[in-house]
């Protein structure tokens, strides 16, 4: 992103996972992060002789005759390449091809994750400009777009000028417009707060790279005076006249000025805008600036200055960084996914410099309205309010999708580049709210509100090699401190064996020799003595089982939550837990289960009620719903049966009746009914045709089962038979946080876990 270098060797004290985790997670189970999935059914001989010959003949005539209808019968209207070179990997230089393509998948990635945009990896192993122009000029019939990435400069700029012109479809190069779009939309609001106009606002950009150069080309498009901008490179700054060091693009920056290095231009600027290394901002040079400074450190993975040196120089500045532990993150995210989601919709030709700035401005409005609740909980600590440490909108915002795309679409209309018209802009925006599943971009506001707030975790299963991954694994993450109960020297040997190093910050207590031990004894007697247990029969039990003592931790508020089930059975497990906490109000297992397409939906009790009565499913219901409605969700509750209203007829389906009566008259304000069959509750169509009189809205999103045996049937069977993802059971119910894995859980599952359960406990 710029003419300077980042060290190739990470910064381990930002870094959230280890090499080895990263590692594990690129090879486990299929290699990679990609796979192609079917969209159309090929089961029978039928269905090959449509989707091949001779069926693909119809469509294949169709496009030849009218090549529009290529994006009504393919893939391509919503396919991207991504395409590097490796000669610019993230800010581990020149790399090559091959070493690019893991971002590069990344990259797909979160084009689907972030926006339901399809895409190929191609890492081509050339480094002649020519040779990259003349491969990716032919590749238009089959994709809808080209995002171009680490590719460094000059070449960079040879590359995506060249192509734009001789292609007519999107080329983007996110390493330049997608920073500048997200830095501009910060800019726009760091300027509104500050009462400054852009054509009148001093800005000094360090760093002449590719990123450097899309900003000042977009932020003068958008306004501001050329003069205005003041450039450096690793030799100072870019005034007429100089020769050293200077091309075509760096010269077409240049300005006349008297300034020769950063310090000198920084002098009464308004704005600094970082691309470049750690440190080269000093808070002498941030002292130089006008009053309430901007500063966008972006460098990373350490920024230029940090927000507490630039604080402690100037209190009045406002500071983003590239960096998520930190507020107003200038992250690409937030713009590509969303880019090319609206430039693919209207079937755009080119990605112009109206639709960058549709976006940056769509991204500064949305950071301006109040934040919904799931995203407002990730904050770090504080609300997220508009003001100077809320700027830019958080990466898992989910009206992002809605937002973004459709502003870009309308200025692709505006400005005469869309071939499709865009008819209804609230329909098209009700349309890709439903692309996404809400409590995706929900979990992650978990996972940040824990960062936030990091808890001490009671990992009851010390001594086993997945429980220490998941311990070290949340520790790395920032999640807090993970306490392993088991026998030091049998927890360092197996540290040992993995060939990894157990981290700072990681507790270790042995059960039978901790100076707790006496007083949990004492106390869990006092709790049970009146239900047969004896002293020496509760201090045996701190003593041996491990269970019994982290849930004593627990209660006694030497832990905020605990983690076990790895290698004991689920009911055994609770056994152990209940005896130090209590249930308050019903307890339960919820099941959520993620499929790439129907979203996410909440299967409850999966863990507790052989055959809950109409009072528990009753409840079960509201306190799942709330849930729902947690992770950003509109609560739609089915009670499932073999029966849907009445037929046919059983005993099982009587207390589902019960308890919607019920909640009827407990007058819930969320959607329920019942009792229905699967198929019932979530194919809205069928049930519109069917049962008209049904109360649900949309396909039903919590799953109320009417045992234990059913529930255990669905949720272990799906994920084997599809691509679902299921989490889970989380324990609902207990006076303190305490979560149940099932045995053999992998470290992913048991991370998951422990985060649920610090979350819990956030608070208390």
């Amino acid at each position: 992103m710029s003419d300077k270098r980042q060290d190739a060797t990470p910064d381990t004290r930002t870094a959230r996972v280890t090499g080895e985790e990263a590692l594990a997670m690129h090879a486990e189970g299929r290699p990679g992060k990609l796979e192609t999935r079917l969209t159309k059914p090929l089961v029978t001989a039928r269905d090959l002789s449509l989707a091949y010959s001779p069926g693909v003949a119809e469509p294949c005539l169709h496009i030849h005759r009218d090549p529009a209808l290529a994006y009504d019968y393919t893939s391509k209207g919503n396919f991207v390449a991504v395409i590097s070179n490796g000669t610019a990997v993230l800010g581990l230089g020149n790399l090559g091809a091959l070493a690019s393509k893991p971002v590069m998948e990344g990259k797909v990635a979160l084009f689907k994750r972030f926006a339901d945009v399809d895409g190929m990896d191609l890492c081509l192993n050339t480094e002649d400009a020519d040779e990259f122009v003349n491969c990716v000029k032919f590749l238009g019939p089959s994709f809808g777009g080209i995002n171009l990435e680490d590719i460094k400069a000059p070449e960079c700029f040879v590359i995506e000028q060249r192509l734009r012109e001789m292609m007519d479809i999107p080329v983007f190069h996110d390493d330049q417009h997608g920073t500048a779009i997200v830095a501009a939309a910060g800019l726009i609001n760091a300027a509104y707060l500050t009462g400054r106009d852009l054509a009148t606002t001093k800005l000094v950009i360090n760093g002449a790279g590719a990123a450097s150069i899309a900003c000042a080309e977009l932020l003068r498009a958008m306004g501001m005076r050329p003069e205005n901008i003041t450039m450096c490179d690793t030799k100072g700054v870019l005034y007429r006249g100089r020769t050293e060091g200077m091309n075509q693009w760096k010269s077409a920056h240049a300005v006349e000025t008297s300034a020769r290095t950063l310090a000198q231009a920084l002098d009464g600027a308004d704005v600094f805008f970082g691309l470049s290394v750690k440190g080269a901002l000093t808070q002498d040079m941030i002292r130089a600036m006008a009053e309430k400074p901007i500063i966008f450190a972006m460098a990373n993975p350490d920024p230029e200055i940090t927000p507490e040196e630039a604080r402690a120089a100037r209190p009045d500045c406002i500071i983003a960084t590239g960096r998520s532990d930190y507020p107003n993150q200038v992250n690409n995210v937030l713009g590509f996914p969303f880019i090319f989601r609206g430039a693919l919709d209207v079937r755009a030709s080119t990605i112009n410099d109206a639709m960058k700035i549709a976006a940056a401005r769509s991204l500064a409005e949305l950071a301006r309205e109040a934040v919904p609740e799931e995203v407002a909980r990730s904050g770090a600590g504080k609300r997220l309010v508009f003001g100077p440490d809320y700027i830019i909108p958080n990466a898992f915002d989910p009206r992002l999708i809605s937002r973004v795309p459709v502003a870009v679409a309308e200025a692709a209309v505006r400005s005469g580049v869309a071939r499709k018209p865009l008819v209804d802009p609230a329909r098209y925006a009700r349309e890709l709210t439903n692309r996404l599943d809400a409590a995706a971009n929900a979990l992650e506001a978990i996972h940040e509100r824990v960062r936030a707030n990091p808890r001490r975790v009671v990992f009851a299963e010390g001594e086993d090699e997945s429980v220490i991954r998941a311990a070290i694994a949340f520790r790395n993450a920032g999640y807090g401190t993970p306490v392993l109960v088991g026998r030091e020297e049998r927890i360092t040997a197996t540290v040992a064996s993995l060939g990894v190093r157990l981290p700072e910050g990681i507790e270790i207590h042995n059960a039978r020799v901790s100076s707790d031990n006496t007083r949990y004894a004492e106390w869990l007697y006092a709790r049970k003595q009146r239900d047969g247990f004896l002293y020496r029969d509760c201090l045996r039990l701190v003593n041996n089982d491990r269970n019994v003592f982290a849930a004593c931790m627990v209660a006694q508020g030497d832990a905020d939550a605990l983690l076990t089930g790895e290698t004991r059975s689920y009911s055994v497990a609770l056994e152990g837990v209940r005896m130090a906490l209590d249930a308050e109000g019903v307890l339960f297992g919820l099941t959520m289960m993620i499929a790439r397409r129907s979203g996410t939906v909440l299967v409850a009790d999966t863990a507790i009620h052989e055959r809950p009565d109409a009072a528990t499913l009753a409840a079960i219901a509201t306190r799942s719903a709330a849930t729902a409605r947690r992770l950003g969700l509109t609560p739609r509750v089915a009670f499932l049966s073999f029966s849907t209203f009445g037929d046919p007829k059983g005993s099982i389906p009587g207390s589902l009746r019960d308890a919607v009566k019920l909640l009827d008259q407990q007058g819930v304000d969320f959607e329920y009914d019942g009792e229905m069959s699967a198929e019932v509750a979530l194919d809205q169509n069928l049930r519109a045709s069917l049962y008209p009189f049904c109360r649900l809205t949309g396909p039903a999103n919590v799953l109320v089962m009417p045992g234990l045996h059913a529930a255990h049937i669905l949720t272990k069977a799906v994920p084997h038979l599809t691509s679902a993802t299921t989490i889970g059971p989380v324990l609902m119910g207990l006076s303190r946080p305490a979560q149940i894995v099932p045995t053999g859980a992998g470290v992913n599952q048991l991370l998951d876990m422990a985060t649920l359960a610090a979350y819990q406990a956030i608070g208390r």
